[in-house]
């Protein structure tokens, strides 16, 4: 696994662990690419992201915590995919008896909502990033093409975090497209 190559900090909080690994290394024109991007956010946002931060912010009533992740393949200086995501934590008053929490949290990641059973299973699903990236050859030269994953993460202020912008790189990849 190749690290990540840059890593910009907001003094407590990083992105970690960028992989960009792709499924083949050669692509037919008019092939598909599939890459995955691998990528975690950690620091003060993930440890400070527990219950009795949940309980404090919903009795404030700030009771969404939204990140928007956009990431973008370069092929050289030449943008070729980009994409945004947005993943919400939704903080509720529950009745569920598994647990034990008056206040709890839905993650909703991908448009489908997520109900995590413990606080690490909450931070795993909304501070890891796990992407599949399908190409179409034809996005792509006849040759050798330097790939590279190019990442934006930031959201607002909280009770709890000042608003946040981070930026990270991957190593790059190298695929060759041919006829």
């Amino acid at each position: 696994m190749i690290p990540c190559e840059i890593m910009i900090t907001n003094n407590d909080t990083v992105l970690s662990d960028i992989i960009l690994t792709g499924k083949q290394d050669k692509v037919k024109a008019d092939g598909i690419i599939s890459l995955n991007l691998n990528f975690k956010i950690l620091g003060k946002i993930r440890e400070t992201f527990d219950q009795k931060t949940w309980e404090r912010a919903y009795n404030k009533y700030d009771n969404v915590f939204r990140i928007n992740i956009e990431i973008i393949i370069k092929s050289g200086r030449r943008n070729i995919f980009r994409t945004r995501h947005i993943r919400k934590a939704v903080l509720f008053w529950t009745r569920n008896p598994k647990i034990q929490y008056r206040i709890w949290i839905t993650i909703i990641r991908n448009d489908i909502p997520l109900y995590p059973l413990s606080v690490d299973e909450a931070r795993s699903i909304l501070f890891d990033v796990d992407e599949l990236i399908e190409l179409k050859g034809s996005e792509l030269k006849l040759g050798s093409h330097m790939l590279a994953a190019q990442i934006m993460v930031s959201w607002g202020k909280h009770n709890y975090t000042p608003p946040t912008k981070l930026t990270g790189k991957s190593k790059i990849i190298t695929i060759k497209c041919v006829q």
